[in-house]
């Protein structure tokens, strides 16, 4: 074969029956220059004869291949010991009058080392023009795999539509992701499965180190994760073993869904001032020394521990000033501030209108007495600009950021702890004439002790602006922040998001082929999903991590977000639902987005739905399409596994809930991929984003130990920064990720939207008089929901997909 190539070549031999191509591939030794010794590895196969093979497959009547064709020049092409993409010639022969059109390729890779491949492109098929294989994959050696690697054209089908000679291909790949169960799982396995959340703990190392299985209960239940395989522990054969930390961070995800990519003082434990906290900002503080830092470095790998805590070579930390107190150091404190992060700040899905006063509590009162609040209406009749509360709530002008129930039942057990001292909280807030919120009343409240039956001890603190009442009140408002960064983190961030997330991938993988437009519209908000929630069970969500190091609810982190889970409900995550929900907005179909706000000047929520109008306007033209009747959406066999598969396994908890959507219309599936992709990305970007920047509530640390201060602000640096191969709503990281003309002059229409909405959002932060909610006090526009971005810690840009 070699031979017979040099020959024709060389004769200039060419029978017309050829097509060339251009595969575009990435080298082990590129991706990771530490494994250097692939790159001559694979040379000597190569000059040896064992090379990478392709063959073409027809989507005409008949199945028919190509010879096999080779990568040329592997040997010859250099490629440098840096990241970057190389591209190589492969020649077919290819009898157009024989063959008909190429709709696939199956790759065989006869080297000892895996590569990527990105693309092939066939330059110039007869009668036919450029045909493009979207690929972006890790190719493994052949005697790795059971089956044969395939790639599709760009052509999307629905099943009953797919050319009859591609049709067993397709059924079998999907085949293949979905594996058998059995066995565990290794880097070239390509299976998607189900597991429950019994990878937490590690009760080998004694009952302080075991956590609840989650999912799979209806005490605890949960979306469900990525299948691994690993072996159980010994002491209880239903919790998966875990990786020690110190050997490796390599947890089972399919190998595509991974990235490519102290003071020596009196009280050393401790910040004394404000002042101290800002040497962090300004000056950098020296790494305290001692037990904690030794057991924290002991466990944690060197290449984490220095990405984690960015240090100048000497042990000096030293972060980037936030962007809170960049313009003004002390208008964090005032009021103004505290109640428009609940409206622009990075939890700003919380925050309810008050239907009742006094608020009433809706946990059993049969286990926890009377949970109902102690705030009267001597404590607020007062700040109500003239109004009488019965007024003020019926007007709209009362709001809740309500932490108690879903604190309460754990308070006792955290506070019994040597680590934690909480409160369960509610806050009051009176919205004025200018559009801002006024705090009128902050509850906290402990568990009686007598007992839970007995109810709470609560007491009610009021705003106070001099002498010791405003100490006492800017304590109170710390409280409160310290609930509502424990309840973003566990549940608006990391459940709301990152949880409910994975299953749609896995059943998305496993029911739908690449060919399913669905597939096609659904996966780059996917990308990294996986491999971003492996890595958090592995160092973030674990005991013992930092969840648990540095939240409030402490070893009880994972079971409060399997019980606000509960209360998850798949058609209330549409923006506009949920607002309605939440009583800060009602419908009325006169207004552009089909609801109108009851506060104006709410800037997640102004944002928010100019952006899900502009998703759901995309939505709607690719689906109408690709399924012209609701028969079309009956009739799919693959979107109807998908459908039931999300249901009853990925969300198995919830599978007898009536208020899944059935998948019988055109319209259920715009709702439904709707939905997913906001959860992915703009829901995302609006909670995640912003900790660094907005929610390192500087105050706050001072009552906080330093060494878990400066893991806590590294972590939020780390999970809120842009990577600088970042994939940004409205954008592919391919142009020729369909051949359909039609979605992609939609997709581009979608693109020119969120445009203007950039533009939108720029105008309005710069009308401080008119929208006070969006730069406040500390004069920080909000940018969480501006659609682009650059790398990097910009507080701005939503990526496409849960990938940090």
């Amino acid at each position: 074969m070699l031979l017979g190539k040099i020959v024709d070549t060389i004769t200039g031999k060419d029978d017309g029956k050829k097509v060339k191509g251009t595969v575009i591939l990435m080298k082990k030794n590129v991706l990771d220059f530490t494994d250097i010794n692939a790159s001559v590895v694979d040379g000597v196969i190569e000059f040896l004869g064992r090379n990478v093979s392709f063959q073409l497959i027809t989507n005409d009547s008949e199945a028919k291949h190509s010879n096999p064709a080779y990568l040329e020049n592997w040997l010859t092409h250099i490629t440098p010991i840096i990241a970057g993409e190389s591209a190589f010639r492969v020649t077919f022969d290819w009898d157009l009058d024989e063959f008909g059109v190429p709709g696939a390729f199956i790759i065989k890779n006869l080297h000892l080392n895996e590569f990527f491949v990105k693309s092939l492109t066939l330059d110039d098929v007869p009668n036919h023009g450029k045909i493009h294989f979207v690929c972006n994959s890790w190719i493994y050696p052949s005697f790795k795999y059971k089956s044969d690697r395939i790639f599709f054209a760009n052509q999307a089908y629905l099943p009953s539509e797919t050319p009859e000679t591609l049709r067993k291909y397709r059924e079998n790949e999907l085949v293949t992701l979905r594996g058998n169960g059995n066995g565990k799982l290794e880097e070239w396995d390509r299976v998607y499965d189900y597991a429950c959340y019994n990878d937490l703990g590690e009760p080998d190392k004694g009952k302080e180190y075991a956590r609840s299985i989650l999912g799979g209960s209806s005490e605890y239940p949960y979306p469900r994760r990525g299948r691994t395989g690993r072996k159980p522990t010994k002491t209880d054969p239903n919790c998966e073993s875990r990786i020690p930390l110190l050997m490796s961070l390599d947890i089972y995800v399919p190998r595509d869904k991974r990235f490519g990519h102290a003071l020596f003082d009196n009280t050393p434990n401790e910040f004394d001032s404000f002042a101290d906290v800002l040497k962090l900002y300004e000056g950098g503080i020296k790494l305290p020394r001692g037990p904690l830092l030794k057991a924290i470095t002991d466990s944690i790998p060197l290449e984490i521990l220095k990405d984690i805590l960015q240090t100048d070579g000497q042990g000096l930390l030293k972060y980037p000033t936030p962007r809170v107190i960049q313009e003004d150091k002390t208008a964090w404190r005032t009021d103004e501030e505290f109640g428009r992060e609940m409206l622009a700040g990075i939890n700003p899905v919380l925050i309810s209108g008050l239907q009742e006063f006094p608020p009433k509590s809706k946990l059993d009162t049969n286990i926890y007495g009377n949970q109902n609040s102690t705030i009267t209406k001597e404590h607020v009749e007062d700040k109500l600009d003239g109004l009488i509360i019965d007024e003020a709530i019926k007007t709209n002008k009362i709001f809740i950021l309500n932490h108690h129930d879903i604190v309460m039942p754990y308070l006792r057990r955290m506070n019994m702890s040597a680590n934690t001292k909480a409160y369960a909280s509610r806050t009051l807030l009176f919205l004025q004439d200018n559009g801002t919120l006024k705090p009128l009343a902050i509850e906290l409240s402990l568990p009686h002790p007598d007992g839970d039956q007995f109810g709470t001890v609560s007491k009610v603190y009021t705003p106070a602006d001099q002498g010791v009442e405003c100490s006492i009140w800017q304590l109170a408002k710390a409280y409160a922040a310290v609930n509502d960064t424990g309840i973003h983190q566990l549940i608006s961030h990391w459940l709301n998001t990152h949880a409910v997330m994975e299953p749609f991938v896995i059943a998305t993988n496993r029911q739908l082929s690449v060919l399913h437009p669905i597939h096609k519209l659904l996966h780059p908000h996917f990308r990294d999903t996986m491999n971003i929630n492996a890595l958090a069970r592995q160092i973030l969500v674990n005991c013992g991590g930092f969840v648990e190091m540095f939240l409030f609810p402490a070893n009880y982190s994972m079971e409060m977000s399997a019980v606000a889970y509960k209360d998850w409900v798949f058609p209330e995550q549409a923006l506009p639902s949920d607002l309605i929900k939440r009583g800060v907005a009602v419908e009325d179909l006169t207004c552009p987005h089909g609801v109108r706000l009851l506060i104006q000047d709410y800037p997640y929520a102004v944002d928010g739905l100019e952006i899900w109008s502009a998703i759901k306007s995309w939505v709607t033209e690719y689906c109408n399409f690709h399924y012209k009747s609701d028969e079309k959406v009956q009739k799919d066999g693959e979107l109807q596994a998908w459908w039931k598969e999300i249901r009853e396994e990925g969300h198995g908890d919830k599978k007898d809930e009536p208020w899944w959507p059935k998948m019988e219309t055109v319209q259920e599936l715009i709702d439904s991929c709707t939905i997913i992709i906001w959860i992915a990305s703009a829901l995302h970007a609006a909670v995640n984003f912003g900790q660094y920047p907005y929610g390192d509530k500087v105050f706050l640390k001072t009552i906080v130990p330093q060494l878990q201060t400066l893991l806590g602000i590294s972590v939020l640096e780390i999970l809120s920064r842009h990577a600088s191969d970042e994939v940004y709503l409205g954008q592919r990281d391919t142009p020729e990720w369909t051949k359909d003309q039609e979605p992609l002059l939609a997709f581009e229409r979608f693109g020119k939207k969120l445009n203007d909405i950039e533009d939108r959002i720029m105008q309005m932060n710069g009308d401080h008089k008119k929208w006070k909610n969006r730069s406040g006090p500390v004069k920080v526009p909000y940018t969480l929901l501006f659609p682009t971005s650059e790398e990097g810690l910009t507080g701005k840009g939503i990526p496409n997909s849960v990938s940090i």
